[in-house]
């Protein structure tokens, strides 16, 4: 008798008979497949059951309740459960395990282990009630230094000489991440444009195209050119705020864009220029770039196409070798870099590469600066880092381990209404946030997506003018790199050297 490996799931849902009106409503809310009536009661296939939480939620009798499965694996503290699943789900079809948003290894961040100054008698705190504190910034490159002419007869007469290049302002230095459309639907993308265009900040279409409808949300959006080239026309290159090369990402780095056929629909063809069904893989590396010589003729080119009117930028993963990657790529042209690390989301990568390839981003961010200053280049350059930003005070140690601008997925996310189910690459997202199956992406609401991200960006540029004022600084720009207002608390003194951060108590 063969013995089947079943992979033990774990969720289970629990189920009040007594509070069950038998409505079905979870049957229908269930996307997964877990709930069916078998014609006297609703029955569950816990084996599907990803934890969304839709059924919970849409109970009118609040009668559901998913529960961890407490089944009777015998402990291990090598061979772990996740790590036994993993190798029955290996051994039984013998593929690459694909995953979904960020890493969610237990692996301490390194945001958790700094803390920030303030002030107390000698240099006063701000009052930011009553007082004016900027968190507005310019995006773009910048002159090395301003030269300005004046007419003798006219001392008011001072123009600026100095020819700007491409640059536009931020309400605050914050911007969606790059989520294509097709990792995420219609209704989603919609959201994050609309959201973006009200608070004058940016966000990304990620490498799957722009479709015409959102080309009224251009000025706020940041367009990606990745390997694939999905949807690149002079169309799309000409309505955005800015066009970004994708080299790498960080919950893939290394790695080219995979969008399964099943999420590849009539519109996500149309707007990637593919058949519908298929799937979308773009190439590891870009075939016409294996130098930054060559990664300079294509800045080059993108900026002769949008006639030098936007400026073009990079992204890459955070690896090892970040900091002088990143002098050859401001060397080479670009307006802004961006730095992804290791923890940031996406919608399909293989789980082996999300979980153990690159490296945290605060060690990203404070290398590249530091080389940056070195080689007299930091303040010619945007500098944008994401990966691993869940929340305002991520956002402000970012800032004074030398970004610019943060930039954050995942709360977006959560923010529409996603549980973090890391089930994004099937398509059947019961939240109508990651998925093109069109009776599940109704049930994400435009405007009130909307709303909630407006109110995310509001409540974290309200903390970070807080911590401004209790560090007595009246402008993002004095904390950016101001790594002496951080302190260290970790287990590790050797990172607090890379970071440039001094010992709590120093």
């Amino acid at each position: 008798m063969a013995i089947v490996h079943e992979i033990l799931n774990y969720f289970k849902v629990e189920i009040n008979r007594e509070q069950c009106k038998k409505c079905k409503r979870c049957v229908n809310h269930c996307s997964y497949g877990v709930l069916s009536f078998n014609g006297e009661k609703i029955v569950s296939d816990d084996q599907k059951c990803v934890a969304c939480q839709r059924c919970a939620v849409m109970c009118p009798g609040n009668a559901i309740r998913i529960v961890q499965n407490e089944s009777f694996l015998p402990p291990h503290g090598n061979y772990t459960r996740k790590i036994r699943n993993i190798i029955w789900a290996q051994s039984g079809d013998g593929g690459v395990l694909l995953a979904a948003t960020g890493n969610d290894r237990p692996i301490r961040s390194i945001f958790d282990d700094l803390l920030l100054d303030a002030c107390q008698v000698t240099n006063p705190s701000i009052d930011p009630l009553r007082e004016k504190i900027e968190t507005k910034i310019f995006f773009g490159r910048r002159p090395e230094k301003l030269t300005f002419v004046s007419d003798q007869d006219d001392l008011e007469g001072v123009s600026l000489k100095t020819k700007l290049m491409p640059n536009f302002e931020m309400d605050m230095p914050i911007m969606v991440g790059h989520m294509s459309l097709g990792s995420i639907s219609y209704n989603a993308c919609h959201a994050i444009y609309k959201a973006a265009k009200e608070l004058n900040i940016v966000a990304g279409t990620g490498e799957g195209g722009l479709h015409p409808d959102f080309f009224e949300y251009a000025p706020n959006i940041i367009t990606e050119v990745a390997s694939g080239r999905f949807g690149v026309d002079l169309n799309y290159l000409h309505n955005a705020a800015a066009l970004e090369i994708k080299i790498g990402q960080g919950a893939k780095p290394g790695h080219g864009g995979h969008l399964p056929g099943e999420k590849v629909s009539s519109l996500i063809s149309q707007t990637r220029m593919i058949p519908k069904g298929s799937d979308a893989l773009s190439p590891y590396p870009h075939h016409d770039i294996y130098s930054i010589e060559d990664l300079a003729q294509l800045i080059a080119a993108l900026k002769e196409a949008t006639r030098y009117k936007v400026p073009v930028g990079v992204k890459i993963a955070a690896v090892h070798n970040s900091a002088p990657i990143a002098v050859g790529i401001v060397r080479g042209g670009a307006d802004f870099l961006t730095l992804d690390g290791f923890r940031g989301g996406t919608g399909a990568a293989p789980r082996i590469i999300r979980n153990h390839a690159g490296i945290p981003i605060e060690l990203a961010i404070a290398a590249v600066d530091e080389r940056l200053r070195q080689e007299g280049l930091r303040d010619q350059v945007t500098l944008i880092a994401g990966g691993s930003i869940r929340y305002s005070a991520d956002l402000i140690k970012a800032i004074a381990l030398g970004a610019d601008i943060g930039m954050c997925a995942m709360p977006v996310l959560i923010a529409m209404g996603c549980r973090v189910c890391q089930q994004c690459f099937r398509g059947l997202c019961s939240w109508g946030i990651a998925t093109q199956q069109k009776y599940l992406v109704k049930r994400l609401d435009v405007d009130i997506a909307k709303n909630r991200i407006k109110n995310l960006f509001h409540s974290w540029n309200e903390e970070l003018k807080e911590v401004l004022g209790a560090m007595g600084i009246d402008s993002v720009e004095s904390l950016r790199s101001n790594r002496d207002r951080l302190r260290y608390i970790g287990p590790n003194p050797h990172i607090a050297e890379i970071l440039g951060v001094k010992h709590a108590g120093e």
